[in-house]
């Protein structure tokens, strides 16, 4: 048995990468590289640091493991900091993960192994509150005719065609959340992977609408988890969820790649979404605001 650890162990060196982005992150870094020694040890990790004041880069240096560290010297942008963190990957598959997620097991090397084996695609694993209730860290393409039944009918009756984060065999999503997110380290740096343009928010949606404009699909693979606590460091930074900036963002990012018309409408399909479910939900009300004050 042993043995059979060493050789995954080497295999894993070999193979998987995983690439994450600190600003202020020390406490979930920490988590998450002991989750690494946990479940996936000898596996690369790549730590940018953007500007960090809490010891996040020391934190990684001192880790037993194998992290390299990137120190940016400034706060560039989520997106642009994992494209300087892609150029020092030298392994065939990456994941991109954010530094508050942390592995519940060793799931992610089977997850890799489908990356490198399998057609070129972007593979999203099960994403997990601290609560252990699924995320809905993958969505339907803007597009998809079935949003009209997220607007309008209630979770408890749904359909699960309609909800693709709770599906239970793999399948094809219009795009994935981004703090998790596994492909091939040549298909990342052909996609950029990341929109330079763009410093916060909207970077995720961008990368799968790019990549499936691209031949690129996204996919959904429950056989892999992780947990993400979610929002460490923007919760703080921005007094907490940003509604106006997530509404702005994505319009800005559909209208970018699709065209204003394809963004007004999946504004308008966001806010009946938000509309049906207002009455019961204080968060929701929220978000139509922000969802007309984007359209306005």
């Amino acid at each position: 048995m042993r043995g059979l650890a060493k050789a995954r162990s080497r295999y894993l060196a070999a193979v998987l990468a995983l690439l994450t982005v600190t600003h202020h992150s020390r406490p979930q870094l920490e988590a998450l590289l002991e989750s690494v020694d946990r479940h996936l040890p000898g596996t690369h990790v790549v730590v940018v640091d953007s500007s960090s004041s809490d010891g996040s880069a020391e934190a990684a240096r001192s880790w037993g493991g194998s992290a390299q560290v990137l120190e940016l010297g400034e706060n560039v942008g989520f997106g642009r900091a994992n494209n300087a963190g892609l150029t020092e990957v030298a392994e065939p598959v990456t994941v991109l993960v954010n530094p508050d997620v942390e592995l519940l097991d060793g799931s992610l090397a089977g997850l890799a192994e489908e990356v490198a084996r399998g057609p070129e695609r972007l593979l999203a694993p099960k994403v997990v509150r601290p609560d252990r209730s699924l995320q809905d860290s993958v969505q339907l393409d803007p597009a998809s005719p079935l949003r009209v039944a997220q607007a309008l009918l209630p979770g408890a009756v749904l359909p699960s065609a309609a909800q693709p984060w709770k599906a239970r065999r793999p399948r094809r999503v219009g795009w994935a959340v981004g703090c998790c997110v596994a492909a091939r380290t040549e298909t990342l740096r052909a996609l950029g992977p990341f929109d330079e343009d763009v410093f916060l928010y909207g970077e995720d949606l961008d990368l799968g609408l790019r990549a499936a404009a691209r031949g690129i699909e996204t996919w959904f693979w429950p056989g892999a988890c992780v947990l993400h606590h979610g929002a460490h460091s923007t919760a703080s930074a921005l007094g907490g969820e940003p509604y106006d900036l997530l509404a702005r963002r994505r319009f800005e990012t559909l209208e970018k790649l699709r065209g204003r018309r394809a963004a007004v409408r999946d504004a308008y399909m966001l806010a009946l979404t938000h509309l049906t479910r207002a009455p019961f939900s204080a968060r929701d009300r929220q978000c139509l605001a922000a969802t007309r004050r984007a359209l306005a």
